[in-house]
């Protein structure tokens, strides 16, 4: 049998079930009462706002563009013409942009694991002291907040090969000058210290936090073994602090390929009436400064994206690696 239709409050039940829930205080359904409660949080949206104005209008839309940019020929100013991978294709028989490549990579090697060596191992000392802890925190934060200009410029003069201060200490004790700026090795070699001065205090300060929450027992139990001081930082501090070492790593990946100011200031910018833009020998270009040096040097916008673009696939191969570096020791 066919149980015969319900009437009364039974049916009038089954009515707003089609529509959603409802409140039980107001008996209005709940999606209206949820949309007049998320814009009643209207002021907040409305006060974090400009950074996502902010955030589409300079970042966001400027990298769809350049996407846009690398398969097209443009001078700036002209008609854009579609050439689809004409550009790519020319990239990866550009000897520049190899060279570029490789010096951007022989660069970052030179700075960055000296850097987070000496990062630690100030970090460690700096964790062990029980004085002047604040001064030397910000003694050692103050190259990162430093203007890189400046910096470059004070690496220019210091290491300059007739004037420089450096020079001048080698003849002080008897030492021959050395072409810092004239010798390809050696304009790696200054870039990467600069590099190195600059980061060091940043990555230190990260590494403090991470010696600091290692518990003191730890370290109680070496003393007690017979280990020393080096044997204690090599095989209790290093281990423990792996994870925030390979983030340091990524961070520092990510940043020292993106050198442009130090190689920028250093050797001028102006790659038409200087051929040898980077330095002698183009020691000193990087992929950002060839990059800048193609789109406003050059006009030459639609090279100068994909150029970019290539560099950001490099980048992003470069933070993959790391990344399973990372989820490989967590397995172990």
């Amino acid at each position: 049998m066919v149980a015969p239709p319900t009437t009364g409050p039974a049916a009038a039940s089954d009515v707003p079930r089609r529509h959603g829930r409802t409140d039980r205080n107001t008996g209005r359904p709940e999606r209206r009462r949820g949309l007049r409660r998320l814009l009643s949080f209207w002021p907040q949206y409305a006060a974090v706002s400009p950074f996502f104005l902010l955030f589409l209008a300079f970042l966001f839309f400027p990298m769809v563009y350049s996407l846009y940019l690398a398969f097209q020929r443009w001078d700036g100013i002209g008609v854009k013409t579609f050439v689809g991978f004409d550009q790519f294709r020319f990239l990866l028989d550009d000897p520049t942009f190899w060279l570029a490549l490789r010096n951007t990579l022989v660069i970052w090697v030179m700075a960055t694991f000296p850097m987070l060596f000496m990062a630690l191992a100030l970090a460690a000392m700096l964790n062990s002291t029980r004085r002047l802890t604040g001064f030397y925190r910000v003694a050692y934060f103050v190259p990162n907040v430093t203007s890189v200009v400046a910096v470059s410029i004070f690496f220019f003069s210091a290491f300059s090969d007739h004037y420089g201060v450096v020079n001048a200490a080698l003849q002080a004790i008897n030492l021959p000058e050395v072409p810092w700026l004239n010798n390809e090795w050696t304009i790696k070699a200054v870039i990467a210290m600069l590099m190195t001065w600059q980061w060091t205090g940043y990555n230190m300060i990260i590494y403090l936090a991470g010696l600091q929450a290692i518990p003191t027992e730890v370290y109680e139990a070496a003393k007690i073994d017979g280990a020393g001081p080096v044997r204690t930082f090599f095989s209790i501090t290093v281990p423990m602090m792996r994870p925030i070492i390979l983030f340091t790593l990524i961070i520092s990946t990510v940043n020292g390929l993106q050198s442009f100011t130090e190689p920028q200031v250093l050797f001028g910018s102006n790659a038409a009436n200087n051929p040898n833009s980077g330095g002698p020998g183009q020691a000193g270009l990087t992929t950002l400064l060839y990059f800048y040096h193609q789109a406003f040097d050059n006009n030459n916008f639609g090279y100068a994206a994909a150029i970019v673009w290539a560099f950001f696939l490099v980048i992003l191969l470069f933070v993959i690696i790391n990344w399973r570096v990372v989820q490989r020791g967590r397995k172990v």
